[in-house]
């Protein structure tokens, strides 16, 4: 009887907890929803009981059309939110797509949406989200689309997501992923796009059953550790669109892709080790766009009949192969072709003059070839053409007039050919920054319309039969390379073409005179005016007064800012990436000049504050330039803070007012790798140093190659790079231009003299941001490691002699590189050889040309075999440029 009761009595509740249940509206399902969540910028503010708007009328809510108007999309994306995703959401019955893209949401994979029965879209991509895919996974049976992209999901992918079947997407690119690729993909019979790319702890074949998605549209497989040939999958692929399986081991030859990818557009295997002919019929695809097979062991021909039916081609690469014969004549002339890639292959032809109808063509760099031919006049002709490249071939004969009349032409390399005749006078190239046409038989004068070429930086005519004068106008010109060595010139060099570049620039011209050459100029030793006393005392008059009336104003200026500060403390933002429990005002009242760390920095003065909790962070004080909203700036932040990587300092919260912004860093013990360096009595053997200067380098790859949205450290220097307590580097200040402003970044940055020789001699006059500049900054560090030198130390001889200058000229002066490599660092044979190839490394960043200068990437795998190198008594030169 009890039993009966008991039954009847949980009846009874089910029962009534369903009808309270279903009796739950949706605003008010909405609303427990937001109280699951934190919403700094009130994205959510309209979502309101008291609010007059319908709720199929807030923010991110979409309704079907017709009454009862129920919920069918949720699509938050991009709101800054945190807090929980709350099962919550589920209550709503026709929920069918849910967008939390691009937040702060910082927790596990949220497995009990699988309970909102009707969803079709989930995409929680762009988000903090962490941990493993639990087999559990299986349980979102509806889903169409998942995209957990650009999260920091590791482990491996569990079989059980092969249970998904309905999957049209999948996508979980951008995270932490490691191990094998389970054979699951047979049961996606409905899949179009599949990215596993960016998961550089995979470890894996590609699964042979993707060749059965008949659908599938898009194979990103990128940057991940895929290894083994490629299966023979092309068959079964007749809906592939995009193929990218880039940047992986893959090995062995391609399988036959013959009339069997008609709808491709882009084909992708570059830096692999793949080798074997050109892929047979991969231009049967009439729409392809893109083929980049680069930096793999292809060789023999490439086929002028498949590239001619190529007509909708826009990119072209196929450098760092062996392929050979002829180059196909048609690709010069496709309508339009934008990006032309062949160099350090054994092509041999022509370039004709039909290159003009290639309207479109923007980049050619066919160097290390064997192409035999006049310089084409239609090279002038091409209206978008910014980089002609085609060093270390064959061509012959007279340069025409017009060879750099392309008004956005940037980059000539000629170097090492068979061209003859006078050098043209050139004026209509206003863009262009390099020009090299050194190892020719160029005869006469150099051109003085050079010096009209305003951003002209690199200018290469060495080992060529030039004679006359070096044009004085060329002073005009801010030149980080000017080399014309081994000509037959005479006369005076100009005295600012003679400083600050190696004299080895100018050597091979016996007629040449001026300071510091073996020759002097006849007048040079006549003494120089004395300057009257009264004019000095007027001048350092001058310079008190001027001095005087700053120190007033900054000091009038810090009184106001101070009162400003005290005044606004309680008008702070702020945003936690990690529990942090402090308040604007304890940060603010934590830092003053006891927990200040330096002088202050180029962009912001370091402060080590105590949290409440005993924990020390390290924060940074930048001044609000108001360059940006307040959203915008949190995004930026944002994008910054998602980073993940063992040599890259995490950014923990910040806060931000009209005044400041306060950025919030994990702090580490051993402080910055320049006050190290500083240190008189340095004891910090190879072996850290070689560990230091790799963690740098990967810190650096992980920005320019691995992280979604690529970025450039733009700041790199040895106080920029902290040490933890075992001495394992990451990087910090990263990107700041983002935050600040980009114009705002330059002015201050350009400022601090005392860090300038970190950046790369074309900086300074293009302003504009590379890889390359990263790649000259580390160069600039590498140096400090192996010399014990700081990048600047006041030489009595020369106050602007900076490490790379100092490194170069010690080599020339001592014909070798001993002399350069810290004293303090015990000098093993193994160590030694270890040593002088990282500073051959050192060279070779440093060097004055960019596009000389090594990917990161390739400094890493550079550094790391120094652990295997015996010594063999290697000697550098400074010419390593």
């Amino acid at each position: 009887m009890a039993t009966a009761c008991t039954h009847y009595l949980f009846l009874s509740l089910s029962f009534s907890l369903l009808l309270l249940t279903s009796a739950v509206s949706e605003p008010e399902i909405l609303l427990q929803f937001k109280n699951s969540i934190d919403d700094p910028l009130n994205i959510l503010s309209g979502w309101s009981s008291a609010s007059s708007l319908h709720h199929c009328n807030w923010t991110g809510v979409s309704c079907t059309n017709a009454a009862p108007f129920l919920v069918t999309s949720l699509n938050l994306q991009s709101s800054n939110l945190s807090g929980e995703i709350s099962a919550s959401i589920c209550n709503l019955p026709s929920l069918a797509h849910l967008n939390l893209a691009n937040n702060f949401f910082n927790q596990p994979i949220p497995l009990h949406l699988s309970e909102c029965e009707t969803l079709i879209t989930l995409n929680v991509s762009d988000n903090l989200i962490w941990g493993t895919i639990p087999e559990q996974i299986s349980q979102f049976k509806t889903l169409e689309i998942l995209d957990f992209s650009r999260n920091h999901i590791e482990g491996e992918i569990p079989e059980n997501i092969g249970l998904l079947q309905q999957l049209r997407v999948l996508d979980l690119g951008g995270n932490l992923l490691s191990g094998s690729v389970p054979v699951v993909f047979e049961n996606f019979s409905e899949l179009v796009v599949l990215d596993l790319s960016h998961n550089t702890f995979l470890v894996s074949q590609i699964p042979v059953d993707i060749g059965g998605l008949s659908k599938l549209e898009q194979l990103l497989l990128q940057s991940s550790g895929f290894y083994g040939e490629i299966p023979d999958l092309f068959s079964g692929l007749k809906s592939l669109m995009v193929l990218d399986l880039s940047q992986n081991n893959l090995t062995g030859v391609l399988p036959q892709i013959e009339l069997l990818l008609p709808n491709l557009v882009s084909f992708d295997v570059s830096q692999n080790k793949l080798s074997g002919p050109f892929p047979d019929g991969v231009c049967e695809a009439k729409g392809l766009v893109s083929l980049s097979l680069h930096t793999n062991f292809f060789n023999g021909l490439v086929p002028n009949d498949l590239i001619s039916e190529c007509k909708n081609l826009e990119r072209f690469e196929v450098h760092n192969n062996g392929f050979s014969g002829n180059f196909p004549s048609w690709l010069w002339s496709l309508p339009k072709i934008k990006l032309i890639r062949a160099e350090n292959n054994m092509f041999s032809g022509e370039i004709p003059d039909s290159i003009s109808q290639a309207a479109q063509l923007e980049h050619v760099q066919i160097d290390n070839n064997s192409f035999t031919s006049r310089f084409p006049q239609g090279v002038g002709r091409v209206r978008n053409l910014y980089r002609f490249s085609a060093s270390l071939n064959r061509l012959y004969g007279d340069l025409p007039p017009n060879f750099c009349d392309s008004p956005v032409m940037s980059i000539i390399n000629l170097s090492h050919n068979s061209l003859s005749g006078r050098i043209p006078e050139v004026k209509n190239c206003r863009k262009l920054v390099s020009l090299s046409l050194a190892s020719n038989s160029f005869v006469g004068e150099i051109p003085e319309s050079l010096a009209d070429l305003p951003v002209l930086t690199y200018l290469d005519l060495s080992e060529n039969n030039l004679t006359g004068l070096i044009p004085h106008e060329l002073e005009k010109l801010k030149l980080a390379l000017f080399n014309v060595s081994f000509n037959k010139l005479s006369g005076r060099v100009p005295a600012s073409l003679i400083s600050g570049l190696p004299a080895s620039y100018l050597e091979g011209n016996a007629g040449l005179c001026g300071p510091g050459l073996p020759h002097g100029c006849l007048g040079d030793d006549k003494p120089k005016r004395k300057q009257s006393s009264f004019a000095k005392l007027t001048c350092a008059l001058v310079i008190i007064t001027i001095a005087f009336a700053l120190f007033v104003l900054a000091f009038g200026f810090y009184l106001m800012r101070s009162h400003k500060q005290r005044a606004q403390l309680g008008m702070w933002r702020s945003v936690f990436f990690y529990p942090l429990r402090v308040t604007e005002h304890d940060l603010l009242m934590s830092m003053d000049e006891k927990t200040a760390r330096g002088a202050g920095g180029d962009i912001g003065r370091v402060y080590v504050v105590t949290l409440p909790s005993g924990e020390l962070v390290a924060v940074k004080k930048i001044l609000n330039f108001a360059t940006q909203s307040s959203k915008a700036l949190q995004n930026e932040v944002k994008t910054l803070a998602k980073i993940r990587h063992k040599n890259i300092v995490k950014i923990l919260g910040f806060c931000h007012s009209d005044d400041s912004i306060f950025l919030i860093y994990e702090y580490l013990p051993k402080g910055s790798l320049g006050d190290l360096l500083g240190k008189p009595d340095l004891d910090l053997p190879w072996s850290l140093r070689l560990k230091i200067a790799i963690g740098i380098a990967q810190g650096l790859v992980y920005l320019h190659k691995d992280y979604l949205p690529r970025l450039l450290h733009r700041n790199l220097k040895s106080n920029n790079v902290l040490l933890d307590a075992d001495f394992q580097p990451k990087l910090t200040d990263f990107s700041l231009d983002r935050i600040i402003g980009e114009n705002v970044f330059q002015s201050v940055v350009s400022s601090e003299s005392a860090t300038s020789c970190y950046f790369a001699p074309e900086y300074g006059l293009t302003k504009k941001a590379t890889e390359q500049i990263d790649t000259y900054s580390f160069g600039v560090v590498l140096l400090e490691l192996l010399t014990g030198r700081l990048a600047v130390e006041m030489e009595p001889e020369d106050p602007t002699l900076d490490v790379v200058k100092w490194v170069r000229r010690k080599i020339n002066i001592t014909n070798g590189s001993l002399k350069v490599l810290d004293p303090n660092i015990s000098r093993s044979s193994q160590h030694l050889q270890q040593m002088l190839e990282a500073l051959e490394i050192g060279l070779r960043c440093t060097c004055v040309m960019p596009e000389k200068r090594p990917s990161m990437a390739e400094v890493v795998k550079a550094l790391q075999s120094l652990e295997t190198t015996t010594f063999q008594g290697l000697e550098l030169s400074a010419d390593v440029a």
